[in-house]
C-alpha cells in the first residue's frame, strides 16, 4: 500500500527569509503609517513524499503509483516554465537528471533570471542557508522546487509566494484508492521526526495536523 503525504505551510512571512542588520545604526527604525497599513508578505511551501508500508521504503519515488502522483503534480504545474541548466524541462525529465539539492526554477517568463549555483544545496548548506536567495525568487513571484534525500529516494520541497494547495489537493484526491492512501499534513503541528512517520507506528490514528484525504473529502 501506498501512503502519499502532503505537507503544508501556509501564511510564512516572507520577511524571515531576508537578512537583517543587526547594528541599530543600519535599521530603518521610524514607521509611517503606511508601514503599519502594507500586509505583510507571506509565503507556502509544500513536502512531497510518500511510503511504501509493506516494505518500509521512503521517498515519492519508492512508491508503485509514482508516475501518476508525477504526472498530477506536473498538471498543477503546468502555467510555469520548469528551468533547471538554463533550459525548459518536463517535470518527469528533470528529477531524473538533476542530482539531490538542486534547484529547479518555475517561472512564467521563458528564462529564469535566477543563478541555480547560488540557490543550490549541498553538504555544507540547507534550506536556512539560503533565506535570503529564496525570498528574491519568490519576491518575483517564481517558485523553486528541491529533490531532497529520502531514505529510500527522494522527495521534493517546493517553495511559493501564492498558496497554490487547492491545485494540488483535488487532483491528487482522485488518486485515493484502496492502495493508494493520502494524508494532507499541517507541517506546522508536525514537527517531530516520530510523528512525520506517523504512518509507521499510528496509521489509524494520526497525530493532530495530520488529515486522511478520502473521495468525498472536501476544503
Amino acid at each position: 500500500m501506498d501512503i502519499f503525504k502532503l505537507f503544508f505551510e501556509h501564511d510564512l512571512r516572507l520577511d524571515q527569509l531576508r537578512g537583517r542588520h543587526l547594528d541599530r545604526d543600519e535599521q530603518e527604525v521610524s514607521l509611517t503609517i503606511e508601514d503599519f497599513m502594507k500586509p505583510d508578505p507571506t509565503y507556502s511551501k509544500f513536502y512531497f513524499t510518500g511510503t511504501v508500508l509493506e516494505d518500509q521504503k521512503f521517498g515519492i519515488n519508492a512508491i508503485s503509483n509514482y508516475h501518476m502522483v508525477l504526472e498530477t503534480i506536473a498538471s498543477a504545474l503546468e502555467p510555469y516554465n520548469l528551468i533547471y541548466d538554463n533550459r525548459k524541462v518536463e517535470l518527469a525529465e528533470v528529477l531524473e537528471q538533476a542530482d539531490i539539492g538542486d534547484a529547479i526554477i518555475l517561472t512564467k517568463k521563458e528564462k529564469s533570471e535566477w543563478d541555480a549555483d547560488a540557490l543550490k544545496i549541498d553538504s555544507n548548506s540547507n534550506i536556512g542557508h539560503k533565506k535570503a536567495e529564496l525570498a528574491e525568487v519568490l519576491e518575483a513571484d517564481d517558485l523553486i522546487l528541491y529533490k531532497e534525500q529520502a531514505h529510500n529516494g527522494y522527495d521534493l520541497h517546493l517553495f511559493s509566494r501564492k498558496n497554490i494547495y487547492r491545485d494540488f489537493f483535488y487532483p491528487l484526491q482522485k488518486l485515493v484508492s484502496s492502495d493508494f492512501r493520502f494524508f494532507s499534513i499541517n507541517g506546522k503541528r508536525i514537527r517531530s521526526e516520530k510523528n512525520f512517520y506517523f504512518e509507521t507506528w499510528t496509521l489509524h490514528r494520526p497525530p493532530h495536523g495530520a488529515e486522511e484525504v478520502f473521495a468525498e473529502t472536501m476544503l
